[in-house]
């Protein structure tokens, strides 16, 4: 039966296709002759499907999530500001740094290994960061403007604050995927540089497109304007309804800070049942070759054959029949294995076929078919039982080495590897972090309260992760065909997307409250004024940003559906609870302790401004000021 290609019933078969090119180097228009030839074969009396690597990559469809994520952008930013051409004017300069950056990405594939959704989930990553990046410093300019100040001057102050507070969040977000260099794993080297390159184009363009726009088009950049919008010269006291909802939280800060420390904990829960793997073809869209394929070799020949192990066998001595035989027959009676090929029948034809071994007799090769699929957690017992217990005991018999390959083994390998590399890659990127942090404020709160609260978000995003991806809930309703095992290599991905993006959003906030704590010495009016200057621009941000990341949820490519989810779910808790509840609440509750640098570090350390806090941001019990700082809305 293992070598038939005909299942036992007469009722599925299969043939295996090999291409005279290598996998890497195979014609697109090959392989998409292929998969036209199978969709033509497949009637109602057949069903014919084909997977493999090759036709995976010839089956996708470019994506068109991108359109869907401006399309929502561009309905929030109309709230935001009121007017056509000021929404416009991030999604255009986001655009522009948008293909700039996948042109920079095709380019680097040229040199390093850069996996086939790279290019998406760069485009995922730079669309959000790039729309956030334009939109601070759009939203400064707006409010220079309406304060009556010179569109060339706005242009002028817009670079000089929010552009700073954007090259620091985007130099951030780009030194935390950098981090995964010190994975020493060429996979995360292409997704990174592909990842930075991304973000570094948008940035840019934000910084010099974008002020070079507004100093052109002048009080023009607001034109168009809607009924909920502002006239230049409408004075209006910053953040009023944002100040208020900072002296709710601080009336009794302990209790929104527990309600939100809470509901992130829970949200992290499902991350302790967390399973690392690659998913199987059965998570692709019903009716698609790849799982029409998969479907129909589980019913014909086992689910296992889908996922079988490789056993390379090193022999003491030249074409030893009886050890080689012994290892078969080992592996074939061992718990969990369907069989294996060749079968203990076929030994005797493989005696006398020397062609079976290698040219100097030595090695030789066995496959072993599981009997459950391969992200079964079942197989991944199996494959730790084969390689602790069985294959020992066979080596210790024979005097042979075995070595276990196949798709589920090299899955358990790299997340080992994965495993063993996590500690140095958090110290890296979360001390980075740290560091700039602690420059920036002159404090050693603050920097550890962002860090503490980033490793909070990342567990309550994967927990939302798991329960979807691996438990099943909501699947249905987002298009998720299967559940299964979570790529091993997403965790640490999310991890360095999100703690850039939340080092953002921490800097935008604080960095107006370190202002006020400056100027006035006042903590509890310090974290107010910080919610009213920089609160409404920080929800807006994330709310972008969300949306683009959803946008990339109904794709059929499970890969950056996978990604789409957990980085939206990732910013929503993130800059919702986690930066406008539980932070400044807890900033609330720590006072003046929120400050605190040993003396001799705070002389030694240089003095740097995120945004030099020259507006007066109007609390909820302050008169608004003739001069004050703008804004469209409370």
């Amino acid at each position: 039966q293992a070598m038939s290609p005909v299942s036992p019933d007469g009722k599925v078969a299969y043939a295996t296709i090999a291409f005279a090119a290598n996998g890497d180097t195979v014609p697109t228009a090959d392989a998409k002759a292929i998969l036209s030839g199978v969709k033509a074969l497949n009637g109602p009396d057949l069903a014919v499907g084909a997977n493999g690597q090759v036709l995976d990559f010839a089956g996708q469809e470019p994506p068109s999530s991108e359109g869907i994520g401006i399309l929502v952008a561009i309905v929030i930013l109309l709230i935001a500001f009121g007017s056509i051409v000021a929404a416009g004017m991030p999604i255009v300069v986001a655009i522009v740094g948008l293909a700039m950056g996948q042109m920079a990405v095709l380019v680097v594939a040229n040199f390093l290994d850069v996996a086939t959704f790279a290019p998406t989930l760069a485009a995922m990553i730079g669309l959000g960061v790039g729309i956030d990046y334009a939109l601070f410093v759009m939203n400064r300019f707006r409010q220079a403007v309406l304060a009556g100040h010179a569109a060339k001057d706005a242009a002028m102050e817009s670079v000089e604050t929010a552009g700073r507070a954007v090259l620091f969040a985007g130099g951030t977000v780009i030194i935390a995927l950098l981090g995964l260099f010190v994975l020493r794993i060429n996979f995360f080297a292409g997704l990174a540089v592909a990842a930075s390159l991304t973000v570094l184009m948008v940035m840019l363009s934000a910084l010099w497109m974008l002020p070079a726009l507004l100093s052109l088009l002048g009080t023009k950049a607001l034109a168009l304007r809607l009924p909920w919008g502002k006239k230049p010269g409408e004075v209006h006291p910053e953040g009023k309804g944002w100040a208020r909802y900072g002296r709710g939280l601080q009336k009794r800060p302990i209790i929104p800070a527990a309600i939100s420390l809470l509901v992130v904990l829970v949200l992290a829960i499902p991350l302790f049942s967390l399973r690392q793997g690659f998913s199987d073809d059965s998570g692709k869209p019903a009716g698609s070759p790849g799982r029409v394929a998969f479907d129909l070799m589980s019913e014909g020949f086992g689910a296992g054959v889908n996922g079988p192990f490789y056993v390379a066998v090193k022999l003491d001595k030249p074409n030893d029949m009886e050890a080689y035989g012994a290892i078969v027959g080992g592996l074939a009676s061992a718990e969990g294995v369907a069989g294996t090929l060749p079968t203990t029948a076929m030994l005797p034809l493989i005696a006398s076929n020397p062609g079976a071994f290698s040219a100097d007799g030595t090695v030789a090769s066995i496959m072993v078919v599981p009997s459950t699929s391969p992200q079964d957690e079942a197989t991944t017992q199996l494959l730790d039982r084969l390689r602790t217990e069985v294959d020992p005991a066979l080596e210790e018999a024979t005097g042979a080495s075995i070595y276990v390959g196949g798709a589920q083994a090299i899955t358990s390998d790299f997340t080992s590897v994965l495993t063993d590399a996590l500690p140095i890659f958090l110290l890296v990127v979360v001390g980075l972090g740290f560091l700039a942090l602690t420059l920036l404020f002159h404090s050693l709160v603050v920097p550890l309260t962002a860090a503490i609260t980033s490793l909070l978000s990342f567990g309550a995003a994967m927990g939302i992760t798991v329960a979807v991806f691996q438990w099943g809930w909501l699947a249905g309703p987002l298009g998720i065909s299967g559940t299964g095992p979570i790529m091993p290599f997403l965790p640490i991905m999310v991890f360095a997307i999100l703690f850039g993006l939340s080092m953002d959003y921490q800097v935008f906030l604080v960095s107006r409250m370190q202002e006020e704590w400056a100027r006035t010495g006042d903590n509890a009016a310090s974290v107010r004024r910080g919610l009213a200057g920089s609160g409404r621009v920080v929800m807006i941000a994330a709310a972008i940003m969300a949306s683009v990341f959803l946008a990339f949820v109904p794709t059929p490519d499970a890969t950056i559906k996978l990604f789409g989810i957990a980085l939206a779910s990732a910013v929503i808790i993130d800059a919702f609870i986690v930066r406008l509840i539980l932070v400044p609440s807890l900033m609330s509750i720590l006072g003046k302790a929120n400050w605190w640098l040993p003396g001799w570090l705070d002389r030694i350390l240089p003095r740097v401004q995120i945004e030099p806090g020259e507006d007066e941001i109007a609390d909820v019990d302050d008169p608004a000021p003739a001069g004050a700082s703008v804004s469209a809305g409370g």
